[in-house]
């Protein structure tokens, strides 16, 4: 504890100086999240409307998901700009023992949020999130999204006059009275597209852009506004990476894009609006599929993905991110864990190891930022490889528990699962600007509030992305990067496992981490 906080309080010291006030004017920011878009799919052939804006305003060659790389800790990265650490969530689905004691709980959940503000006293998020801190400064946010991980960006939306404010999830508003004008224009929220058709989900995405265009902006364009895609991620889970069905499915995200761009010319607000697209992550093809919780089990642990009744102490809830896998040990007992890291040390599908005490071979949680106050025991990040698919797409996973061999999976320590989109155009983004540097989901939010022209009254982990901007902003030092290694000799093998790391001023990000095993030498 007395590390974050003393972690807690360099940050606001650097975040406060020299630059004590927020520089920008910007009239409006949008944000939109292509959820799943690896950025080696961005074409001409295939995003004119994306790859024409990239080649207007800026392209961000190097940008970062935070670790564990999945929708809803990143939605909450973006929202908030925190790392998973300070967050305190690291997966979509994590056990949180004071909302459900026997199975992991949906981050997103409506009723699991509600509950967690109500044990936390309203800090369900312990800090608050761009449109909460544009809303307390009165100016007005609109949230929308096909998904439920919008709930997250703003949990206290309110209607009046000073900082008006609506959110749209998967069909259903907050406050629920912005429900009907929506279906009286465009009837309700379609149902999910089947995952087995060709098609892609656009029919939902279709719905809750056109909610945002027509309805939500009907009074008029606010501050600031996020609208989040269900593809191409829905696609890339079903049929891979690079797929027909995926293929389609980023495209109609671009006519999205488009649409969004022509209701800002339409309401001569084009020239007045800086524009993010953004993926909360990248994506992988899953190389074969892997019950980790049985591989445990059969090794004689007491492992569970639920449990039946109240836990005992040395059991293990085994809780499947897809590309990584939380174990949490009832009691935290050491000795226990130190078996469990020496098993799945031995395990072909094992990647990274990361511990919440230090052991031999593995990284501590820290190191990966996801050291958060309920941390689980261990962390398994399943191996990958940047191989080939049968589509052509680099990049290849064992996912833990996935029966669809055939389609798409992240949430690793993969390169192809790190490494996202980001795209921005406006009037206070410079032109036809290639960055480099390295850029991350948490830079999202100090971003926006720059450029708005108002100051967060508690520390962030992400940056000002100032090298992109045209207007005053803090000082951007030198990037620097660094690998991580550790080797364990286990037996007749040894096995090696690396993370590695780049920072710019106080930022971190994880570039790629993984791991082998190999016969000893003497052997």
């Amino acid at each position: 504890m007395s590390r974050i906080i003393l972690r807690a309080v360099l940050l606001l010291i650097l975040n406060a100086a020299p630059f004590a006030f927020a520089a920008g004017n910007a009239e409006h920011v949008v944000v939109l999240v292509w959820d799943g878009m690896r950025p080696d799919f961005i074409s001409e052939a295939h995003t004119p409307v994306l790859f024409q804006l990239g080649r207007e305003g800026v392209q961000f060659q190097n940008h970062h998901s935070v670790y564990c790389t999945s929708t809803e800790v990143n939605g909450i990265a973006i929202a908030t700009g925190l790392y998973p650490e300070h967050s305190g969530f690291i997966g979509n689905k994590d056990y949180m023992p004071a909302v459900d004691m026997n199975k992991p709980v949906d981050s997103q959940n409506p009723d699991v949020i509600r509950k967690g503000d109500e044990i936390t006293g309203g800090h369900y998020l312990p800090q608050p999130t761009v449109a909460e801190i544009l809303q307390a400064a009165g100016r007005s946010s609109v949230i929308a999204g096909s998904k439920q991980v919008v709930l997250l960006h703003n949990r206290n939306p309110k209607t009046d006059t000073n900082a008006p404010s609506i959110m749209l999830y998967a069909g259903e508003t907050v406050p629920k009275t912005g429900l009907e004008p929506i279906q009286k224009l465009l009837g309700r929220f379609p149902a999910d597209a089947i995952r087995s058709s060709p098609d892609p989900n656009e029919p939902r995405d279709e719905w809750t852009t056109r909610a945002l265009t027509e309805s939500l902006w009907s009074n008029g364009i606010p501050a600031f506004t996020v609208l989040w895609l269900s593809e191409p991620d829905f696609s890339q889970h079903a049929a891979g990476p690079g797929s027909p069905k995926a293929v389609a499915a980023i495209e109609s995200s671009d006519r999205k894009l488009a649409q969004v761009l022509a209701e800002l010319t339409r309401r001569g607000a084009r020239d007045k609006t800086d524009v993010f697209v953004v993926s909360d992550h990248g994506f992988s093809t899953i190389d074969k599929p892997v019950d980790v919780c049985v591989a445990v089990r059969n090794a004689g642990f007491k492992a569970f993905r639920e449990f039946k009744s109240k836990p005992e102490r040395g059991q293990i809830l085994v809780v499947g991110q897809g590309g990584s896998v939380l174990f949490h040990i009832i009691g935290h007992n050491k000795a226990i864990a130190r078996r469990l890291v020496s098993f799945l040390q031995q395990q072909d599908f094992a990647g990274v190891l990361m511990t919440r005490d230090p052991m031999p071979g593995t990284f501590t949680l820290a190191q990966a930022l996801i050291a958060s106050t309920q941390p689980p025991d261990v962390v398994l990040a399943m191996r990958w490889s940047p191989d080939a698919s049968k589509t052509g797409a680099p990049g290849l996973q064992i996912s833990d528990a996935n029966t669809n061999a055939a389609g798409g999976n992240h949430a690793s320590l993969s390169r192809f699962d790190i490494h996202n989109t980001l795209v921005a155009a406006g009037p206070h983004l410079k032109r036809s600007y290639v960055d480099t540097l390295p850029t991350g989901n948490t830079d999202l939010a100090p971003t926006v509030l720059w450029l708005l022209g108002v100051t967060a009254n508690t520390p962030m982990d992400g940056r000002v992305l100032s090298e992109a901007l045209t207007i005053e902003a803090p000082p951007v030092g030198p990037a620097a990067t660094h690998r991580l290694e550790v080797t364990n000799t286990i037996g007749k093998w040894i096995r090696r496992q690396y993370l590695q790391v780049s920072q710019v001023n106080h930022t971190i990000y994880l570039d790629e981490g993984n791991g082998s095993l190999s016969p000893h030498k003497s052997n």
